[in-house]
């Protein structure tokens, strides 16, 4: 079973993903002004790779902005492709 949490801490924060209670992977970010954040950086443990983590992270981090009406700069490499790939989460890019 997988779980998805959101730390933050007012500057910077970070989604992490759970494959039974083991951290399996995580995206930070840090905030650019009080209605944008910067997605810097995106990784998933080796092990856990291939089952579409990375996706899953980007796209709480999508949910998030729309929930909170904030806007979003993928600078992450694995981010930005995410949203050129996907046109239906555009809607979120700063």
């Amino acid at each position: 079973m997988t779980k998805i949490e959101r730390e933050d801490n007012g500057k910077k924060g970070r989604f992490v993903i759970y494959d039974n209670d083991e951290a399996a992977g995580e995206m930070t970010f840090t905030w650019a002004g009080k209605e944008k954040f910067i997605i810097d950086h995106t990784e998933v443990d080796p092990k856990f790779e291939g089952k579409g983590y990375a996706k899953q992270l980007v796209m709480a981090g999508v949910d998030y902005a729309r929930d909170t009406d904030s806007k979003i700069i993928p600078l992450c490499p694995y981010a930005k492709a995410r949203f050129d790939r996907d046109e239906n989460i555009r809607d979120v890019l700063a």
